[in-house]
């Protein structure tokens, strides 16, 4: 049975309730900001990666609206070049989500619990963040928005990832062929939810309008990023942060405005077919 998610995407698509304070993580020695609600005591937090060629300025709507609705949110501000390590950026998002943890932010007034961790991030950076969670038990919940394709490979990772999955993709065609987000989906270990947005792309979800200008895919995709972030909010508050009520966005199957959601042969045939691959080695 598919889960109707029109009432609560709807509101979870816009800020939530929380004032969000924001900071660097340079007080930690690494670049990058930090998201967080005014306050707030055992919350739970993520550590969020960006795109290639990307910075954290480009996601600061998004991981303000995370953190309105009581989700803090790290993000590292490393490998931005053009020729990124995958597997140094990962290691940099899970080195974020232990700052994360071991802190006190806001003055003192919010703390993260332990327990409520996840990863998540878009394009490169989602991959990243798969690579991260791949074997990892801390690690509670993986949001990757249009994942793209990294070294180590990020479909073998899939397959060592035993935290519950969000995985966006592209209902359009987008002008770079990055990945395949419904093949990653199909070797997810643990459960999933797959998406994909009818009018959303990978480049359209970041916020500078420059690059996809200079792209020439023109205006940002507005509805798709908005319920991109619903959908991911969501998803977070259920594993996270245990609120039933959102229960429906970890649904293998849901329904609402923007988006399809696909299992079965259904997401097999989105992935198409595949070459034989063994889990990521994590030694």
């Amino acid at each position: 049975m598919s889960e109707n998610l029109k009432k609560h995407l709807a509101q979870l698509s816009k800020r939530g309730p929380h004032r969000v304070l924001v900071g660097d993580l340079s007080y930690a020695g690494m670049a990058g900001k930090v998201y967080a609600p005014a306050e707030g005591s055992n919350v739970p937090a993520i550590a969020f990666g960006h795109d290639w060629l990307r910075s954290v300025k480009a996601y600061h709507a998004t991981l303000r609206h995370l953190a309105s609705w009581g989700i803090v949110v790290v993000a590292p501000d490393t490998e931005s070049g053009l020729i990124p390590d995958h597997r140094g950026f990962s290691a940099d998002l899970e080195t974020a989500l232990q700052i994360a943890a071991g802190v006190k932010l806001g003055n003192g007034n919010v703390t993260v619990s332990p327990g409520k961790l996840g990863i998540a991030g878009h394009g490169m950076g989602a991959g990243a963040a798969i690579l991260a969670a791949a074997g990892n038990p801390t690690v509670k919940a993986v949001g990757a928005l249009y994942p793209a394709v990294t070294a180590p490979p990020v479909y073998a990772a899939a397959q060592s990832v035993q935290a519950p999955g969000l995985i966006i993709g592209s209902g359009k065609k987008d002008l770079f062929d990055a990945g395949n987000p419904a093949r990653i989906a199909e070797n997810w270990a643990g459960t999933v939810a797959y998406r994909e947005m009818t009018k959303g792309s990978q480049l359209g979800f970041s916020e500078g309008a420059v690059l996809r200008m200079f792209l020439g895919i023109g205006r940002s995709q507005n509805a798709a990023q908005e319920t991109a972030r619903g959908l991911l909010t969501g998803f977070l508050l259920h594993q996270l942060d245990s609120q039933k009520k959102y229960a429906g966005f970890s649904a293998a199957l849901a329904e609402g405005k923007h988006f399809e959601s696909f299992t079965g042969s259904d997401l097999s045939a989105k992935a198409g077919p595949q070459a034989e691959s063994t889990p990521l080695s994590l030694s």
